[in-house]
Order: C-alpha cells, then structure tokens, then sequence
C-alpha cells in the first residue's frame, strides 16, 4: 500500500484538530482504527479513516450537511437488527456470515433473517406451470440479464402468494425468484431440494459445484442498507406487499452500479492471451481516466471507484466475502494477475463483484449467472427487510434540500417601483 494511504498519530491528530490523548480515545471507542507496524511499538491510521471521520466532525457543525452525508456511506439513518458490518466483519443477527458459509444453506439464512419458522415457509410444494407461463418463460430467454430475471418474475407474480401467512409468502416467493432465474420449474423430486443444488442442476454443473454455488449464496444473503434493501424498505413502509418489495429491489439491483457491476467486470475480464505489459497499460489508463474524471467534477476518491470489482468503501482492508469465494477457486494466471494489478496500481482488492464473476466462470456456469446467484441470494435480505419495515410501522419520507431555483417572493421590485403579490 503506498505511503501516502497512511498517517502517523501526530498527523492524524493534527487533520482532526484533536489531542493525541483524544486520538486514543477514539480508539478506544471504536470510532478510528489504529494499524499496528510489524516489529514496531507506532500506530499508524489510514488516511481515508482519518477523513471520514473528519467529514463526520464537520458535518456535525451543520445539521442540514449530515443529513445530506447520510445517504452517501454516511452515518446510519434507520435501526435494523438483521446485519452488522464491523471491524471488516460482517454478521447475520450476530452469526459471523462468513462461519455460516462454512455450512448453512440460504434456506437456513432465511429462516435467521426472517424469524420465522421453516416449516412454513419451505413446507409447501411449489405450484406447477401451466403451458401458458412455461411459454412466457422461454420468451423470457431471449432477453439479457437483469432484464430476463425481472420479466420472468412479473409472468410467475401474476399467480397470488397465499394469502395471510407471512412465513409462505416469504418462502413462496423465494421459489419464485429461483424459477425466473432458471427459467424452468425443478426437476421431478427436486422441488424441495435446496436452492444452490437447483442452481446446479439447472445450469448443468458437476455436483461438486454445488458447494460453492451454496457459500455464495449464503454470503450474498443481505448487507445491511444497500441500495436495493433500502428500496425495499422503502415500498414495505407504503404498506405494500412482500411480492411488490422484491420486485423493487431486483430493480435496484439490476442498476450498473450495483447488481449490475457484475456485467462491468465480465467486460473488463483478462484475456488469457493479453500479455502483461498490455494489461498493465490498459488498467493504468482507466484508473487515470477515472480519476481525472472525478477530480473534474469535485469528487473525492472512494474504495470501489476506480475498477469494477475492487475495493468497497466499508472494507478498506478488503472484502471478507470477495476473500472466503476466491479461496474456493483454482489459480488462474490472468485472473490472479489481474487482481494483483489493479491492488498495486489504485490500492484496491477484490469486491463481491469480482468474486461472484471469478465464480462464475471457474465453475463454467452461463453468462449472466453471477447476477442471478446475487439476486436470488439477496432475496431473502429483501424479505427480511420488508417484513422488518412493516413490524416498525414507521413511513419513510425524507425531506429534500430544494436547490432549484426560487420562486418570486412576496415583494419583487419592478423598475423601482415594489409589486405586492397576492
């Protein structure tokens, strides 16, 4: 990491406008991260750590910037209890997610996230299609990803959930959700298998993918307020149903810079033909591109906007999800070197995004299947979110900062003279 990401106590003391004895405090409170020095008794402190929290200092002069920074990876601005993000860990309602990987199945999550019990949500046989929609769903086949997934969803929502019973309407809808993916309903004898086997049989993978497709689903599950969870909370708090917040927050996610981050990497994905120094060239002028692009416009730089795929404003240390997926794969020299480039040239790691296409195309499962394992992954975050939102009862309807121009006031003078508005 280059010198120029870190600072020494004094410095960062100094950037805060605090005493050293206060940067200890802070600490020792968690608000800053002190990084020690092998063989060294110093501290040093990232300067993108050291920054924030400055901003968050600043911002606490003017109450109306807060609440502006609260919507850009600023201070939380709604209670959950489904997952924390902390110390470059994150948890399902206290369960360490990456341990769970280790075992659970997205079935298991869902049943943690929405508190509900199993039996109901997974207990029913899923419908079958008529002829009608399995023909609506290979029409959906000729569309690209997102777009195929929210169009077979919408054809499978025309069917009702079952009315009154949260827990089969979570689980319901979830089986939904993996028929649009596949576009074709389970195997005969397969419909209560789990998801990930599913995923594996429908897109014809050797069993011993099957695995891997269950860790990444697992590890997808949910992440705190996202863009499209936080969408989803939004629809629940209208008091809309279960069906109408998944379908908001797959649209959310289907956006380039979100869910649809996975097809940005798959198109800047290494060649195993690029030689090295070509390689080398053509990520050194996207990342210049787009620094000179945001310091044109203003904007500060920020893990994970630089290359698609790497770096992740709330792990600077690196992505643990991105970490527990690429431990699974086989060493591909371009892959790899790909990854060590962008981490040497613009200081950034592996994301989610990265992972899920590394994934991907490790395991020869088919294009556009890094987003649906998201998606389907993420549905149960969604669920659990709504139903969440709904238990809060509380709309959420934040107010604009108007900066558009002002209307006429009461009294505008007109040739000297002052005209009263009525």
């Amino acid at each position: 990491m280059p010198a120029s990401e870190w600072m020494t106590a004094s410095e960062a003391a100094t950037r805060l406008g605090v005493s050293r004895q206060t940067l200890y405090a802070y600490v020792s409170r968690g608000r800053l991260r002190a990084h020690a020095q092998p063989g060294r008794r110093t501290r040093l402190y990232r300067r993108s750590d050291v920054e924030r929290l400055a901003g968050v200092h600043a911002a606490a002069r003017q109450p109306r910037r807060v609440a502006e920074k609260a919507l850009d990876w600023g201070l939380p601005v709604l209670t959950s209890k489904l997952t924390l993000i902390d110390q470059g860990r994150f948890f399902y309602r206290g369960h360490d997610a990456v341990a769970l990987a280790d075992t659970a199945t997205l079935e298991d999550v869902a049943q943690l996230l929405w508190d509900l019990p199993g039996e109901q949500a997974f207990g029913a046989t899923p419908p079958t299609l008529d002829a009608t929609t399995r023909a609506g769903l290979r029409r959906c086949a000729a569309l690209p990803q997102p777009q195929r997934l929210l169009a077979a969803l919408g054809l499978l929502l025309q069917a009702p959930l079952p009315d009154g019973d949260m827990a089969a309407q979570a689980g319901t809808l979830l089986r939904r959700v993996a028929v649009a993916a596949t576009l074709q309903p389970p195997a005969p004898g397969g419909a209560r298998a789990p998801l990930h086997q599913q995923l594996c049989q429908a897109w014809r993978l050797p069993p011993s993918a099957a695995d891997a497709l269950r860790r990444a689903l697992v590890l997808c599950a949910d992440h705190e307020l996202n863009a499209s969870s936080f969408t989803a909370r939004c629809v629940a708090a209208t008091g809309a149903g279960l069906d109408a917040c998944v379908l908001a927050g797959l649209s959310a996610l289907s956006g380039p810079r979100h869910g649809g981050m996975t097809a940005r990497v798959e198109a800047l994905w290494p060649t195993g033909d690029e030689r090295p120094a070509a390689q080398r060239r053509r990520l050194q002028r996207l990342i210049e591109q787009r620094l000179a692009d945001r310091q044109a416009r203003g904007l500060p730089r920020i893990a994970g906007d630089l290359v698609p795929g790497f770096g992740h404003p709330l792990y600077p240390d690196g992505d643990p999800r991105a970490k527990a997926l690429l431990a699974l794969l086989l060493p591909d020299p371009a892959r790899d070197r790909h990854a060590a480039l962008v981490q040497e040239l613009g200081g950034q790691p592996p994301a989610l995004d990265f992972a899920l296409v590394a994934l991907r195309r490790s395991l020869g499962a088919p294009e556009g299947a890094a987003f649906v394992l998201f998606a389907l992954a993420r549905t149960v975050g969604w669920i659990a979110h709504a139903l969440e939102q709904r238990a809060d009862g509380q709309l959420i309807r934040p107010r604009a900062a108007y900066g558009g121009e002002r209307p006429p006031s009461a009294e505008t003078p007109v040739r000297g003279r002052v005209i009263r508005r009525r």
